[in-house]
């Protein structure tokens, strides 16, 4: 049997996370399993043999995979098996790497997978804010040295009470959802959605995350304690002291070339692109000047990695420094702001939002609930009936490069921009397909879809009552000076220390992403300084924004599909599609409108689609002709349709008719029907209810007369 070394995390809630290692995927350098409930993860590591000196980030690759087996699912489709990951797995992937990524030295270059599949599901625990403490203890007890161990946890506050690790369920009625990733002492990584929250409640929470991640590090540290497995990946720098040598004389030579000339141009606010054509002539010229051909083929990727040190510290020493950002903007400045709506004529809606150099141009398609967005996955089955998708294509930000499909950070921009939205949209019968396409980017482009989105719903005609804007906000810091600075360009973003994105109304926070690229140093006070300033600043682009189009429209475009819906009683659903589908297909072929039918509960849910409204009324009337039924006791305008010895035969709605027996006619003995009534008439009939016999409608008129030889006082 494997020699299993386990650890148990108790929640305030009675309930407990265990992580243990030693059983399962032992070939792999470090392999975990955490189980809450009945969910249960594997997380595997497995490190490279060799050094990637030829990069200058980290090869860290995470991916996480939902088995279906876990919750007891097969894969629909014609392929039975898992394929490409979902948006939902792919969300997982990026939160994981986001709250490792800082944690590796600088000089760890081996390139690292970290596995992370969903074994079992417990529709009690929901499995993504496990996924980071899995991949932590498997790096933990692989003794891979990170400044870690970390861990991540989602949490939520429902009817005022803070609950970790909810279910899907509980989410749904949350109005705080939030996964925090954070070291023993600090912050590290944020994702989430709010319903318009105040700052201070936002800072209270991630304090109550932050005290529960604590317990779970603690665990994780004592699992490697037990191992005694520390730094088993631990090396010396391969490379020689020849290169060693050389490689330091080359940073110095171009350190000396480079420095004064790149903070002249960066003194000199160029715009981004002559900015960059200005930087890479610099380094064109020091190539030509001091190296061979045959150097500069060896030496070329170092030589860009010591590149971009030497413009990160420029960058760094005039904002920390003396307070000159690249663009000539003070801390708290909003880059200019221009915009336009009903920029597309064929669209239902649009928008053009441009923040300095980052430019949306987003759209809103208005749809039926066929178009609705079909999630079933191993966790969720669900139709969105609002979804947004972020496109970022090459040209944005000047750049040549293959299209490969969405890529990660697409998902994840677009699903944060989704859900800084989704809670502000009123209840409509339309499913709203929103699209982002950035035409060009410095930085905050997924602010930027958020503003965009804004404008483009309510030129829709959306009944958007509080608009959302959104800002990205940095952070730099060394030693003890540190500068916030609001609506970061992509250097300040690149080169800064955090990223910190906020979107939200006039009233509260409605979704944030942040990034530390810093373990250490980010206080709760602190954190609460870049709200309030990213408060200031949204609020002023939510005002530049209004001016543009300061209330939704009323009317919907004329090429917009207009959608009318109600219920009918379930027993009509059958006579309203009719046999094989020909009554519904009659109707829709007459009124030129599409009608869906669902069965929900004990109604018919109707919703019927068009670009007319007269077509829309005469379907609506056609369905309400056939699902006509009578009121106990009501009286109704009868028209006389035809006459026979027992009875005449009344209308009492359009294509309703019902037989007015002769006894029912007046209190007086008839011998024939024409002495009192004739083709056409309109008289006034109450309905008596159903005959259980034959299920026809019992009619009288002879109720609503006055009964002869009675007083009538």
């Amino acid at each position: 049997m494997p020699d299993i070394v386990k650890e148990t995390i108790s929640l305030k809630d009675g309930r407990t996370i265990i992580i243990e290692t030693g059983e399962l995927a032992r070939q792999a350098d470090g392999a975990a399993i955490v189980r809450a409930g009945d969910t249960m993860l594997l997380s595997t590591v497995v490190v490279s043999k060799e050094i990637k000196n030829e990069t200058n980030f980290l090869p860290l690759t995470v991916d996480y995979r939902e088995k279906y087996s876990a919750g007891g699912k097969i894969p629909g489709g014609f392929i039975k098996r898992e394929g490409r990951p979902s948006d939902e797995e792919i969300l997982t992937m990026r939160l994981v790497d986001r709250v490792l990524r800082p944690t590796f030295p600088e000089w760890f270059k081996k390139e690292i997978q970290i596995m992370i599949s969903l074994l079992s599901y417990d529709k009690s625990v929901l499995p993504d804010g496990l996924a980071g403490l899995a991949a932590s203890t498997a790096l933990s007890v692989a003794g891979i040295p990170f400044n870690g161990p970390v861990s991540e946890i989602r949490i939520i506050r429902l009817k005022r009470k803070f609950i970790i690790n909810p279910s899907l369920d509980q989410l749904k009625e949350a109005d705080i959802d939030l996964i925090v990733g954070a070291s023993i002492n600090s912050i590290i990584m944020i994702e989430g959605e709010m319903k318009e929250i105040k700052e201070n409640e936002f800072l209270n929470t991630i304090i109550k995350a932050h005290e529960a991640i604590k317990p779970q590090i603690e665990a994780q540290i004592r699992l490697s304690e037990k191992l005694s497995k520390k730094n088993l990946f631990f090396f010396e720098d391969q490379e020689s002291k020849k290169d060693k040598s050389e490689n330091e004389s080359l940073k110095k030579e171009l350190f000396s070339f480079s420095h004064e000339k790149i903070e002249k141009i960066y003194s000199n606010f160029l715009e981004k692109k002559t900015r960059s054509i200005q930087e890479k002539i610099i380094l064109n010229d020091f190539k030509k000047k001091f190296l061979t051909e045959e150097k500069i083929e060896k030496k070329e990727v170092i030589i860009d990695q010591f590149y971009e040190e030497i413009k990160k510290k420029v960058t760094r020493n005039l904002i920390l420094k003396k307070g000159i950002r690249l663009d000539g903007r003070t801390n708290k400045q909003i880059r200019p702001i221009w915009s336009v709506v009903d920029y597309l004529p064929g669209a239902h809606g649009s928008a053009l939002f441009s923040r300095g150099e980052t430019q949306s141009l987003t759209t809103v398609t208005l749809g039926s609930s066929l178009d609705a967005n079909k999630i079933d996955n191993v966790v969720v089955e669900n139709q969105e009936k609002f979804y947004l998708h972020y496109n970022f294509p090459p040209f944005s930000t000047g750049e040549i490069r293959p299209i490969r499909g969405v890529s990660r950070r697409e998902v994840g921009h677009g699903n944060l921009a989704q859900r800084a939205l989704k809670n502000i949209i009123p209840d409509n019968p339309y499913t709203i397909r929103v699209v982002s396409d950035i035409l060009e980017s410095n930085g905050s482009s997924s602010m930027a879809t958020v503003c965009a989105a804004s404008l483009a719903l309510m030129d829709a005609g959306i009944s958007v009552e509080k608009p959302v804007s959104g800002i990205a906000m940095g952070l730099l810091m060394e030693n003890e000076k540190k500068i916030i600075i609001s609506d970061i360009i992509g250097e300040e973003d690149h080169f800064g220390d955090l990223d910190f994105k906020i979107t939200g109304t006039q009233y509260g926070m409605t979704a944030c992403q942040m990034d530390v690229k810093k373990t250490q140093g980010l206080t709760y006070d602190l954190l609460n300084q870049i709200l309030m300033q990213a408060l200031e600043g949204r609020i002023f682009i939510l005002k530049k924004m209004l001016k543009v189009l300061p209330k939704y429209r009323k009317k919907m475009k004329p090429n917009a599909p207009k959608i009318y819906t109600f219920n009918i009683p379930k027993d009509f659903i059958g006579s309203v599609i009719g046999p094989g589908g020909k009554v519904i297909q009659e109707i829709q072929s007459y009124t030129n409108t599409n009608i869906l039918i669902e069965e929900k509960g004990d109604f018919g849910y109707i919703e019927i689609v068009g670009k007319d409204y007269e077509k829309i009324e005469k379907a609506i009337d056609r369905i309400k002709q056939i699902t006509f039924v009578p009121e106990l006791g009501k009286v109704y305008k009868a028209k006389v349709k035809s006459i026979k010895d027992f009875g005449a035969f009344v209308e009492i709605a359009k294509g309703v008719e019902g037989l007015l027996h002769i006894s029912e006619i007046g209190w007086k003995r008839l011998n024939h029907i024409e002495e009192e009534l004739h083709i056409g008439d309109v008289i006034d009939v109450k309905f008596m209810g159903m005959d259980e016999k034959n299920k026809k409608m019992k009619l009288s008129r002879k109720v609503l007369l006055p009964r002869p030889g009675k007083r009538n006082d």
